[in-house]
Protein backbone atom coordinates (compact mmCIF):
# COMPACT_ATOMS: atom_id res chain seq x y z
CA UNK A 1 0.00 0.00 0.00
CA UNK A 2 1.21 3.56 -1.31
CA UNK A 3 1.52 6.74 0.98
CA UNK A 4 -1.46 8.89 0.90
CA UNK A 5 -1.23 12.10 -0.98
CA UNK A 6 -3.25 14.42 1.02
CA UNK A 7 -2.89 17.65 -0.26
CA UNK A 8 -3.40 16.55 -3.84
CA UNK A 9 -6.39 14.08 -2.98
CA UNK A 10 -8.14 16.93 -1.35
CA UNK A 11 -7.66 19.80 -3.92
CA UNK A 12 -8.62 16.52 -6.61
CA UNK A 13 -11.82 15.97 -4.76
CA UNK A 14 -12.75 19.59 -4.49
CA UNK A 15 -12.21 20.13 -8.30
CA UNK A 16 -14.38 16.85 -9.07
CA UNK A 17 -17.61 18.19 -7.15
CA UNK A 18 -16.95 21.76 -7.90
CA UNK A 19 -17.51 20.77 -11.97
CA UNK A 20 -20.86 18.87 -10.42
CA UNK A 21 -24.06 20.13 -10.78
CA UNK A 22 -26.91 18.76 -8.60
CA UNK A 23 -28.93 17.67 -11.99
CA UNK A 24 -25.88 15.47 -12.90
CA UNK A 25 -26.21 13.28 -10.39
CA UNK A 26 -30.35 13.36 -9.56
CA UNK A 27 -30.52 15.75 -7.19
CA UNK A 28 -32.78 19.11 -6.91
CA UNK A 29 -30.36 22.48 -7.24
CA UNK A 30 -33.06 24.10 -4.36
CA UNK A 31 -33.92 27.88 -4.15
CA UNK A 32 -30.69 28.57 -1.89
CA UNK A 33 -28.17 27.46 -3.75
CA UNK A 34 -25.63 30.39 -3.90
CA UNK A 35 -22.52 28.68 -5.67
CA UNK A 36 -21.96 26.07 -8.53
CA UNK A 37 -21.25 22.10 -7.90
CA UNK A 38 -22.11 20.13 -4.92
CA UNK A 39 -21.89 20.44 -1.79
CA UNK A 40 -20.20 18.43 0.52
CA UNK A 41 -22.73 17.15 2.26
CA UNK A 42 -24.18 15.94 -1.11
CA UNK A 43 -21.09 14.25 -1.98
CA UNK A 44 -21.26 12.41 1.13
CA UNK A 45 -24.93 11.35 0.68
CA UNK A 46 -24.13 9.83 -2.65
CA UNK A 47 -21.05 7.53 -1.47
CA UNK A 48 -22.80 6.92 2.07
CA UNK A 49 -20.73 8.19 4.43
CA UNK A 50 -20.44 10.87 6.92
CA UNK A 51 -20.56 15.01 5.99
CA UNK A 52 -17.61 15.05 8.72
CA UNK A 53 -15.44 12.23 7.15
CA UNK A 54 -15.32 13.42 3.19
CA UNK A 55 -15.36 17.18 4.75
CA UNK A 56 -12.09 16.56 6.46
CA UNK A 57 -10.43 14.43 3.58
CA UNK A 58 -10.84 18.00 1.22
CA UNK A 59 -9.22 19.67 4.72
CA UNK A 60 -6.45 16.72 4.70
CA UNK A 61 -6.88 16.17 7.66
CA UNK A 62 -8.76 12.50 6.85
CA UNK A 63 -7.20 8.92 7.39
CA UNK A 64 -6.66 6.69 4.27
CA UNK A 65 -9.59 5.83 2.53
CA UNK A 66 -10.37 2.00 2.53
CA UNK A 67 -11.15 0.26 -1.20
CA UNK A 68 -14.65 0.04 -0.47
CA UNK A 69 -14.73 4.05 0.24
CA UNK A 70 -12.43 4.70 -2.97
CA UNK A 71 -14.89 3.31 -5.00
CA UNK A 72 -17.74 4.68 -3.41
CA UNK A 73 -15.96 8.68 -3.67
CA UNK A 74 -15.24 7.46 -7.31
CA UNK A 75 -19.22 6.60 -7.91
CA UNK A 76 -20.36 10.00 -6.34
CA UNK A 77 -18.38 11.85 -8.22
CA UNK A 78 -18.93 10.35 -11.74
CA UNK A 79 -15.68 9.83 -12.55
CA UNK A 80 -14.17 8.15 -15.71
CA UNK A 81 -12.41 5.16 -15.38
CA UNK A 82 -8.83 7.38 -15.85
CA UNK A 83 -10.01 9.76 -13.28
CA UNK A 84 -10.80 7.04 -10.78
CA UNK A 85 -7.78 4.96 -11.56
CA UNK A 86 -5.81 8.54 -10.34
CA UNK A 87 -7.91 8.68 -7.37
CA UNK A 88 -7.14 4.79 -6.32
CA UNK A 89 -3.25 6.32 -6.77
CA UNK A 90 -3.87 9.29 -4.78
CA UNK A 91 -5.31 7.38 -1.89
CA UNK A 92 -2.51 4.83 -2.07
CA UNK A 93 -4.55 1.90 -3.80
CA UNK A 94 -3.54 -0.05 -6.80
CA UNK A 95 -6.26 0.43 -8.76
CA UNK A 96 -9.23 -2.38 -9.94
CA UNK A 97 -8.51 -3.95 -13.34
CA UNK A 98 -10.42 -2.24 -15.72
CA UNK A 99 -11.88 -5.50 -17.46
CA UNK A 100 -12.21 -8.02 -14.58
CA UNK A 101 -14.03 -5.88 -12.28
CA UNK A 102 -17.30 -4.33 -12.56
CA UNK A 103 -17.41 -2.39 -9.18
CA UNK A 104 -16.91 0.72 -11.10
CA UNK A 105 -20.40 1.68 -13.25
CA UNK A 106 -20.61 3.27 -16.19
CA UNK A 107 -20.53 7.23 -16.00
CA UNK A 108 -23.03 6.99 -18.87
CA UNK A 109 -25.40 4.36 -17.50
CA UNK A 110 -25.42 6.76 -13.93
CA UNK A 111 -26.54 9.65 -15.80
CA UNK A 112 -29.34 8.10 -16.79
CA UNK A 113 -30.30 6.21 -13.67
CA UNK A 114 -30.23 9.74 -11.96
CA UNK A 115 -33.03 11.07 -14.32
CA UNK A 116 -35.42 8.02 -14.13
CA UNK A 117 -37.02 9.25 -10.85
CA UNK A 118 -40.98 7.79 -11.45
CA UNK A 119 -39.88 4.34 -12.20
CA UNK A 120 -37.57 1.29 -10.76
CA UNK A 121 -34.09 1.84 -12.90
CA UNK A 122 -30.77 -0.10 -11.51
CA UNK A 123 -27.25 -1.24 -12.89
CA UNK A 124 -26.32 -4.96 -12.82
CA UNK A 125 -23.18 -6.22 -13.86
CA UNK A 126 -22.78 -9.14 -15.91
CA UNK A 127 -23.04 -11.32 -12.75
CA UNK A 128 -25.97 -9.69 -11.48
CA UNK A 129 -24.18 -7.69 -8.70
CA UNK A 130 -26.39 -5.09 -8.61
CA UNK A 131 -24.12 -1.86 -8.38
CA UNK A 132 -26.65 1.07 -8.42
CA UNK A 133 -30.24 1.48 -7.54
CA UNK A 134 -32.96 4.69 -7.91
CA UNK A 135 -35.23 5.15 -4.91
CA UNK A 136 -37.99 3.86 -6.52
CA UNK A 137 -36.15 0.66 -7.18
CA UNK A 138 -35.11 0.21 -3.28
CA UNK A 139 -38.96 0.52 -2.98
CA UNK A 140 -39.89 -2.43 -4.97
CA UNK A 141 -37.27 -4.84 -3.68
CA UNK A 142 -35.31 -2.90 -0.66
CA UNK A 143 -31.75 -2.09 -1.19
CA UNK A 144 -29.58 -5.09 -3.13
CA UNK A 145 -26.05 -3.37 -3.20
CA UNK A 146 -25.97 -4.23 0.70
CA UNK A 147 -24.86 -8.07 -0.19
CA UNK A 148 -21.42 -8.91 0.32
CA UNK A 149 -18.83 -11.77 -1.14
CA UNK A 150 -20.45 -14.16 -3.74
CA UNK A 151 -24.34 -13.31 -2.58
CA UNK A 152 -23.69 -9.97 -4.46
CA UNK A 153 -24.53 -11.96 -6.96
CA UNK A 154 -28.86 -12.76 -8.04
CA UNK A 155 -27.50 -16.28 -9.27
CA UNK A 156 -26.11 -17.32 -6.22
CA UNK A 157 -28.51 -15.35 -3.63
CA UNK A 158 -31.83 -17.00 -5.56
CA UNK A 159 -30.46 -20.70 -4.95
CA UNK A 160 -28.91 -19.89 -1.40
CA UNK A 161 -31.34 -17.46 0.22
CA UNK A 162 -34.82 -18.36 0.11
CA UNK A 163 -35.90 -14.61 0.91
CA UNK A 164 -34.65 -13.85 -2.74
CA UNK A 165 -37.64 -15.54 -4.33
CA UNK A 166 -40.28 -13.73 -2.29
CA UNK A 167 -40.13 -10.53 -4.56
CA UNK A 168 -41.35 -12.87 -7.35
CA UNK A 169 -44.78 -14.69 -8.23
CA UNK A 170 -44.34 -18.35 -6.75
CA UNK A 171 -45.61 -19.78 -10.69
CA UNK A 172 -42.59 -17.93 -12.02
CA UNK A 173 -39.17 -19.45 -9.94
CA UNK A 174 -38.70 -22.86 -12.17
CA UNK A 175 -38.75 -19.69 -15.18
CA UNK A 176 -36.39 -17.18 -13.22
CA UNK A 177 -34.20 -20.29 -11.78
CA UNK A 178 -33.59 -21.34 -15.53
CA UNK A 179 -32.91 -17.71 -16.88
CA UNK A 180 -30.49 -17.02 -13.63
CA UNK A 181 -28.12 -20.42 -14.81
CA UNK A 182 -28.56 -19.94 -18.53
CA UNK A 183 -27.03 -16.08 -18.00
CA UNK A 184 -24.29 -17.38 -15.64
CA UNK A 185 -23.21 -19.58 -18.16
CA UNK A 186 -22.65 -17.32 -20.93
CA UNK A 187 -20.80 -15.04 -17.70
CA UNK A 188 -18.60 -18.63 -16.87
CA UNK A 189 -17.07 -18.09 -20.45
CA UNK A 190 -17.10 -14.36 -21.72
CA UNK A 191 -18.11 -12.65 -18.96
CA UNK A 192 -16.32 -9.41 -17.18
CA UNK A 193 -14.86 -11.86 -14.33
CA UNK A 194 -14.83 -15.64 -15.31
CA UNK A 195 -13.37 -16.43 -12.21
CA UNK A 196 -15.54 -15.47 -9.86
CA UNK A 197 -18.11 -17.40 -12.37
CA UNK A 198 -16.27 -20.33 -11.72
CA UNK A 199 -16.16 -19.93 -7.47
CA UNK A 200 -20.13 -19.22 -8.00
CA UNK A 201 -20.86 -22.61 -9.99
CA UNK A 202 -19.04 -24.30 -8.06
CA UNK A 203 -20.14 -23.53 -4.70
CA UNK A 204 -23.83 -23.72 -6.42
CA UNK A 205 -22.59 -27.48 -7.50
CA UNK A 206 -22.45 -28.51 -3.95
CA UNK A 207 -24.96 -26.92 -2.32
CA UNK A 208 -27.47 -26.56 -4.55
CA UNK A 209 -29.52 -29.80 -5.97
CA UNK A 210 -31.96 -27.51 -7.61
CA UNK A 211 -28.98 -25.88 -9.58
CA UNK A 212 -27.37 -29.36 -10.40
CA UNK A 213 -30.46 -30.35 -12.09
CA UNK A 214 -30.99 -27.01 -13.93
CA UNK A 215 -26.94 -26.43 -14.88
CA UNK A 216 -27.56 -29.98 -16.68
CA UNK A 217 -29.59 -28.39 -19.16
CA UNK A 218 -27.06 -26.97 -21.12
CA UNK A 219 -28.90 -23.37 -21.38
CA UNK A 220 -27.33 -20.14 -22.14
CA UNK A 221 -28.29 -16.52 -22.50
CA UNK A 222 -26.74 -13.20 -22.68
CA UNK A 223 -29.95 -10.92 -22.06
CA UNK A 224 -32.59 -10.84 -19.20
CA UNK A 225 -36.72 -11.46 -20.07
CA UNK A 226 -38.48 -8.39 -21.24
CA UNK A 227 -41.10 -9.38 -18.54
CA UNK A 228 -41.26 -9.54 -15.13
CA UNK A 229 -43.77 -9.86 -12.34
CA UNK A 230 -42.71 -8.39 -8.64
CA UNK A 231 -44.71 -9.39 -5.43
CA UNK A 232 -44.50 -6.17 -2.87
CA UNK A 233 -45.15 -6.58 0.75
CA UNK A 234 -47.45 -3.99 0.74
CA UNK A 235 -48.87 -3.63 -2.67
CA UNK A 236 -49.34 -7.13 -4.15
CA UNK A 237 -48.04 -8.08 -7.49
CA UNK A 238 -46.76 -5.51 -9.91
CA UNK A 239 -46.21 -6.33 -13.75
CA UNK A 240 -43.51 -4.58 -15.50
CA UNK A 241 -41.90 -4.40 -18.75
CA UNK A 242 -38.24 -4.68 -19.10
CA UNK A 243 -36.05 -2.18 -21.11
CA UNK A 244 -31.81 -2.55 -21.39
CA UNK A 245 -28.71 -0.09 -22.00
CA UNK A 246 -25.68 -2.02 -22.21
CA UNK A 247 -22.43 -0.32 -21.29
CA UNK A 248 -19.74 -0.48 -23.81
CA UNK A 249 -18.02 -3.45 -23.21
CA UNK A 250 -21.36 -4.85 -22.07
CA UNK A 251 -20.26 -5.90 -18.47
CA UNK A 252 -23.22 -3.82 -17.36
CA UNK A 253 -26.50 -3.18 -18.02
CA UNK A 254 -28.93 -0.53 -16.84
CA UNK A 255 -32.47 -2.00 -16.31
CA UNK A 256 -35.62 0.32 -16.33
CA UNK A 257 -38.39 -1.24 -15.09
CA UNK A 258 -41.80 0.32 -16.36
CA UNK A 259 -45.51 -0.21 -16.40
CA UNK A 260 -48.26 -0.77 -19.62
CA UNK A 261 -50.69 2.74 -19.06
CA UNK A 262 -54.14 2.22 -17.17
CA UNK A 263 -53.32 -0.97 -15.83
CA UNK A 264 -53.53 -1.69 -12.19
CA UNK A 265 -49.42 -2.12 -12.17
CA UNK A 266 -49.20 1.32 -13.51
CA UNK A 267 -51.10 2.75 -10.66
CA UNK A 268 -49.29 0.57 -8.65
CA UNK A 269 -45.98 2.32 -9.46
CA UNK A 270 -46.89 5.66 -9.36
CA UNK A 271 -47.93 4.94 -5.57
CA UNK A 272 -44.19 3.21 -5.27
CA UNK A 273 -42.41 6.11 -6.79
CA UNK A 274 -44.41 8.41 -3.58
CA UNK A 275 -43.12 5.74 -1.01
CA UNK A 276 -39.33 5.51 -2.94
CA UNK A 277 -39.01 9.54 -2.42
CA UNK A 278 -40.84 9.25 1.21
CA UNK A 279 -37.71 7.06 2.15
CA UNK A 280 -35.07 8.70 0.27
CA UNK A 281 -36.02 12.06 2.23
CA UNK A 282 -36.61 10.30 5.55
Amino acid sequence: MEIMQKKELAEFLRRRRETLQPGDVGLLSGPRRRTGGLRREEVAQLAGMSTDYYARLEQQRGPQPSVQIATALARALRLTLDERDHLFGLIGHNAPARFHNCEHVSPTLLRVLDRLDDTPALVLSDLADVLAQNPVSVALTRDQTRHTGLARSAYYRWFTDPTERLFYPEEDHLDLGRTHVALLRAALTTGSDTHRAARIVAELQQHSPEFVSLWQRQEVAQRYDDHKSFVHPELGRIDLDCEFLYAENRAQTLIVLTARPGTESHTKLQLLSVIGHEQLTS
